[in-house]
């Protein structure tokens, strides 16, 4: 994995479906990876990667998203993204950095880079856990910058390109090795889930469709085979994680999803459940600010936890010392910060500002 922090995460992008009305799919699956990330960064459970590897599901999906929206000029698709994505990022660098500077951080020139995060921003090691989610906004706003031509390229040959599209992480694993620093950060990332952001143009084009069912199995078992068999004989400190070992990530990442966008699962149902509805919908329409404002929620969850050592009916009848009552915790919290912070992704679509969607 490029950099020390661990893999997380949603698509930015808002949802949206074919034609004129919402892919309910896409809806869901943004939705269960947000519930995927906050239940690693409790647990840190590795076995997750395998059930589900929510990254390369939702470079997947911003991947189709953004192959749609570039039916329209590129240069308006472009801005409006960027405008999505960093509005309530530089709401998140705001109060994080006066959070650090009160423990001392000192910030240098790299301090832009909370301005337009085309590296990893700086942050003090108080702070890291919150601010290291923020590699996958990164990644993704260098897929949104270069869709324009990955795009084209990929509408020139789409098969081949797909294919050509694992050779640069084989290379930088097996071969070259990951550069140093944040631009070896940004391409070690990029090149594990480019596969899967191509993934999404063909979702969107319709090359998915046009694929037997048993052809793309047939291709999609091997894949995450190889990652699986990477990723034993390459543990990281006995772990078999795979957001600690990037080969492993692509390759099974790119089976998971290729089978998952062909046979593509609908849940068209979920209109017969109101109340399940309206958490998807929450979700998608916060997932920017869920996703920034998880790892904070599960900091400040353990002062929180630990006053509660104080009161005695508590420590006997709660299992405080639980990961699950941190799990709870954290998803209050995490609610408190869609009220207070959730209507800037409002400001950000040009939308009015409302407390929950």
């Amino acid at each position: 994995m490029a950099g020390s922090h661990r893999r997380t995460a949603p698509a930015p992008a808002p949802a949206a479906g074919a034609g004129t009305g919402r892919d309910r799919s896409f809806d869901v699956l943004r939705a269960v990876a947000l519930v995927r990330v906050v239940t690693y960064h409790t647990f840190e459970w590795p076995w997750l990667g395998f059930v589900f590897p929510s990254m390369g599901v939702m470079f997947a999906l911003a991947g189709s998203l953004m192959a749609r929206s570039l039916e329209r000029p590129a240069s308006r698709v472009i801005r409006s993204r960027l405008r999505r994505l960093l509005v309530p990022v530089w709401l998140f660098g705001l109060v994080l950095g006066v959070a650090m500077l009160l423990h001392g951080w000192v910030p240098g020139p790299d301090v832009l880079l909370w301005v337009l995060p085309v590296g990893d921003p700086p942050g003090d090691a108080w702070g890291e856990q919150a601010w290291a989610v923020l590699w996958y906004l990164r990644a993704y706003l260098w897929f949104v910058l270069l869709s324009p031509l990955l795009l084209r390229l990929f509408r020139l040959s789409p098969l081949p390109v797909l294919a050509l599209s694992l050779v640069p992480v084989v290379v930088l694993e097996t071969v070259s090795g990951v550069p140093d620093g944040r631009l070896g950060g940004a391409i070690g990332d990029a090149s594990v889930f480019l596969f899967c952001w191509l993934l999404g143009f063909a979702h969107r084009d319709g090359v998915l469709d046009r694929l037997r069912g048993p052809g793309t199995v047939a291709v999609a078992v091997p894949l995450m085979a190889a990652g699986a068999w990477w990723a034993a004989g390459h543990p990281v400190e006995g772990s078999f994680d795979l957001d600690d070992i990037p080969l492993a990530q692509a390759l099974w990442s790119a089976g998971f999803v290729l089978v998952l966008l062909r046979f593509r699962p609908r849940f068209d149902g979920l209109v017969r459940h109101p109340v399940a509805d309206r958490v998807v919908r929450v979700f998608n329409a916060r997932a920017v600010t869920v996703y920034l404002w998880h790892e904070v929620a599960l900091m400040a969850a353990v002062p929180l936890i630990d006053s509660l050592w104080e009161v005695p009916a508590l420590e006997r009848h709660l299992p405080l010392d639980s990961p699950w009552v941190q799990f709870g915790v954290a998803w209050v919290l995490i609610a408190a910060a869609v009220v207070c912070f959730g209507w800037v992704e409002d400001v950000a679509a040009g939308r009015k500002p409302r407390l929950l969607p």
